[in-house]
């Protein structure tokens, strides 16, 4: 069983590194808006449905890629419309951009699945290649994302989640900048989505139920595990968690018990873990140091009723 687990962790971090621009893109709704975004859920469908259909109607893989980001990108933007222009709540604007994308994914593929036999993707069929190819082009993104949220958009961007009253108070437009955000967060699950569909060699209408709680839960794990001291950190932190999240699954489905059904119950397991954990040990750290200074007031008091006598 040992050896089945760790023959599995080279797979599970290739498939981290493919998901881990969904898990960015989680992390800017979630993190950096503060915007309960379930638009992930069908945006990720619609990366791999719009890839899929394209590449088995003889595009380029890569103008593929392209188009299935500029469709979450649209994707997402509608959801940012319906919260900002229709004042609607945002966690239903999401779900009803989820429901909506469930029959636009429909159209685009026009079957539940859309194989990718023998057609050209992205990657290149060789392992070392393949491991290249990821790791770089997860590190494209990182890096140019890390430098948007810098420039004067990216920080207005941040300060729309943070305090969007103040913000307005300096004349930027947070309808706009929450558009964005979403729009680009979408863009990047869908990306995640033409990725994975090439990678495993079809789409499949299913493909993105549950993305949203595994994409918080790599947040969640990443920001435990490295922090988000600075955003550079953060956003590292979102792709390190994904790595792990699919390892920790990898190793768990190799446990003798554990089936291929089980893997919502081992997801939402990991994220009650990650959500408790670090809140268990703060509070711990906080009942620790109020101790401590409960005795060092009581030393302190002794020492002067010592002195007084």
């Amino acid at each position: 069983m040992l050896a089945s687990m760790i023959h599995s962790i080279p797979g599970a971090v290739q498939l981290g590194l493919l998901y881990a621009f969904m898990s960015l893109g989680v992390y800017m709704t979630y993190r950096i808006l503060d915007f309960p975004d379930l638009t992930v859920d069908g945006s990720f469908t619609t990366g791999g449905a719009v890839a899929a259909v394209m590449i088995t109607h003889g595009q380029s893989p890569w103008v593929a890629t392209a188009c299935a980001f500029l469709a979450g990108c649209a994707a997402g933007s509608v959801t940012g419309l319906l919260h900002t222009k229709g004042k609607i709540n945002a966690l239903l604007s999401g779900i009803l951009m989820m429901i909506a994308l469930y029959s636009i994914n429909l159209r685009i593929s026009r079957v539940p699945n859309v194989p990718l036999i023998n057609a050209e993707t992205v990657f290149f069929g060789v392992e070392w290649k393949d491991w290249v190819l990821m790791i770089v082009a997860v590190l494209i993104v990182l890096v140019l994302l890390d430098m948007f949220f810098l420039t004067d958009l990216g920080l207005s961007l941040r300060a729309t989640g943070d305090n969007p009253r103040m913000i307005r108070s300096f004349g930027a437009h947070t309808d706009n900048t929450k558009i964005l955000g979403v729009a680009l967060s979408n863009g990047l699950v869908a990306l995640s989505g033409a990725f994975i569909a090439q990678q495993q060699g079809y789409s499949d209408q299913s493909m993105g139920i549950g993305m949203i709680v595994i994409g918080l839960a790599a947040v969640i794990i990443g920001e435990a595990i490295i922090g988000a001291r600075s955003i550079i950190w953060a956003t590292l932190a979102a792709v390190v968690g994904m790595i792990l999240y699919r390892i920790i699954i990898a190793i768990a489905l190799q446990i003798p018990w554990f089936q291929a059904q089980d893997l919502k119950v081992i997801t939402a397991v990991i994220v009650i873990i990650a959500l408790v954990v670090p809140t268990a040990r703060r509070h711990w750290k906080q009942k620790i140091a109020a101790r401590r200074r409960t005795a060092e007031l009581a030393a302190a008091a002794g020492a002067r009723r010592g002195g007084g006598q």
